[in-house]
């Protein structure tokens, strides 16, 4: 703990209240398709908003997760290109349904940082320890942005970056990796603040010093998945984080 000069957060969930906008935009892109889906390869039940989005979409781009949940479902698309539009007939079509739902949410919801972000990122670089934001999604900086919040990070990565530089998505740590990069620390020296399991394991396989699950909810089964993935801790919130950050830095 006393080498860690940075931390990297991830966005969705640990910094902004949108955890619960995207789940709702992967409910609406699945099961509008399930009609569709159903007479082709047999009935399916709903998405479930807690369970499949926590266990396979959470954390990842847009075509991953959809990838993911078709996988899970065994049902079998055509890959389709990323110009496909919104629709059920290919991966890239749903991945494309759910950003159509999610930005059709934006324009009557906005999004809102958790009270504990501020608090915490302003102890953090009282003590000289540098931030960044990480996230799978192109929204993440206008979020940022528009909550107030991407003035106070060394270095911000998004979908945007990691469609530029070929980034792979969570869970693979490629993301978190080009965060550490740009702030100059070594991954043994930064600390990853992830709520997604994709994320947790992101941080296991980078190899940082330190990787910490949130769970805002308490949910016992939370704290245990969070673990199982990677989490070397689990926090209920960003004061615990700052709070065991910064009592460990000289």
């Amino acid at each position: 703990m006393s080498t860690l000069r940075a931390v990297i957060f991830d966005t969705d969930g640990v910094l902004l209240d949108s955890a619960a906008l995207h789940a709702a935009a992967w409910k609406s892109a699945f099961d509008g398709c399930l009609d569709t889906w159903a007479s082709a390869g047999g009935r399916q039940s709903p998405f479930d908003a807690e369970r499949e989005y926590r266990g396979l979409v959470d954390g990842k781009p847009r075509h991953d997760g959809a990838l993911a949940f078709l996988t899970a479902r065994r049902i079998a698309l055509p890959e389709g290109a990323p110009d496909d539009p919104p629709g059920c007939g290919t991966v890239w079509a749903v991945a494309a349904r759910k950003e159509h739902a999610f930005m059709e949410t934006l324009r009557t919801r906005p999004v809102e940082p958790f009270d504990d972000v501020r608090p915490a990122l302003s102890r953090l670089r009282n003590q000289t320890v540098r931030c960044a934001a990480v996230s799978a999604s192109r929204h993440a900086r206008p979020l940022l942005e528009s909550a107030g919040l991407a003035g106070l990070f060394d270095a911000l990565v998004d979908g945007a970056d990691a469609d530029r530089l070929g980034l792979a998505g969570k869970p693979d740590p490629a993301l978190f990796l080009e965060a550490a990069d740009r702030l100059g620390i070594a991954p043994a020296r930064a600390a990853v603040v992830e709520d997604a399991l994709a994320g947790v394991e992101a941080g296991r396989r980078g190899h940082f010093g330190l990787v910490v699950g949130i769970s805002r909810t308490r949910a016992p089964e939370a704290e245990v998945q969070l673990r199982a993935h990677g989490a070397d801790v689990v926090f209920p919130s960003l004061t615990a984080v700052a709070e065991r950050v910064c009592g460990a830095v000289p």
